[in-house]
């Protein structure tokens, strides 16, 4: 239970909230309306009290239908969203290791480009590697001549325009050398 509430966006557990209380109330005016029918006789349209207890007991209904309706399609959206960014994820880890295998990238070379990509410095890439600052930035020059790119932006910026345009390439197939 605790794992599914944690799955809900914020959103989903604010709109819960609101149809558990307005399913309280919906009953409650229920109870209330069929307490009062069956305490007074006569026909429910001569009391006007109880048709708008009726017409707020519809309106309350509708509203919990809606809101229901409402938070099951947040719920898809928030769910799409998550496979969209897993998908995202995954695919721009394949067009690294793609473009990586087609450059002839060595696993440390390979490493670096990764941690360069995600805005690591070299400073911290060679404290997360144990390293020298001075082969990180050797294992960078090797990068940049092999992949014919100039520096860090045009690396990332290969690779996000890859992804905004929906390629995805091949192992094998000649990557694109500069834009």
């Amino acid at each position: 239970m605790v794992k599914l509430l944690k799955a809900i966006p914020t959103e989903g557990l604010v709109i819960i909230a609101l149809i558990c209380l307005q399913a309280f109330a919906s009953i409650f005016f229920v109870i209330d309306v069929l307490r009062d029918i069956a305490a007074e006789s006569g026909i429910p349209a001569d009391r006007p009290h109880l048709v708008y207890e009726v017409a707020a007991n519809l309106g309350l209904f509708g509203a919990l239908v809606f809101e229901s309706a409402y938070l099951v399609r947040l719920l898809r959206r928030h769910a799409d969203a998550q496979r969209t960014i897993a998908a995202a994820t995954g695919a721009l880890q394949a067009v690294m290791e793609t473009y990586f295998e087609d450059w002839g990238l060595t696993p440390a070379e390979a490493d670096i480009a990764t941690f360069t990509i995600k805005g690591c410095s070299i400073a911290e890439v060679a404290e997360m590697r144990g390293s020298a600052e001075g082969t990180v930035k050797t294992h960078l020059n090797a990068i940049y001549r092999k992949s014919g790119l100039s520096g860090r932006s045009q690396l990332v910026s290969l690779l996000i325009e890859d992804l905004l345009d929906g390629v995805v390439p091949q192992a094998g197939a000649e990557p694109p050398r500069t834009r």
